[in-house]
């Protein structure tokens, strides 16, 4: 299901074949399961709950006071049960 034509004619993926039908089918409930407010809040807790979303703000004063500029602060996405890749490139 390739709907936004991003990465060409292949929609950017590479997978096998046999594959493709169940990935189009998945894309299409996933869609069509996404209108769902009941979906919504149930994604929602489990990013919230699980994931450790949102991703916790630590807020460097030495660091800011040391370079005199704005206020820096860190998202901690290292801090998420998941790992900081895991949840945001999958």
């Amino acid at each position: 299901m390739n709907t936004t034509k991003h990465y060409g004619p292949y929609g950017g993926q590479y997978v096998a074949e046999t594959l493709m039908g169940p990935l189009n089918e998945l894309a299409a409930a996933y869609l069509e399961a996404k209108k769902d407010p009941e979906f919504q809040r149930e994604f929602a807790a489990l990013l919230k709950d699980y994931v450790g979303r949102e991703s916790p703000i630590t807020v460097c004063n030495r660091l800011s006071a040391k370079l005199g500029g704005a206020t820096i602060v860190l998202k901690r996405e290292d801090l998420n049960h998941t790992g900081a890749h895991k949840v945001n490139n999958t």
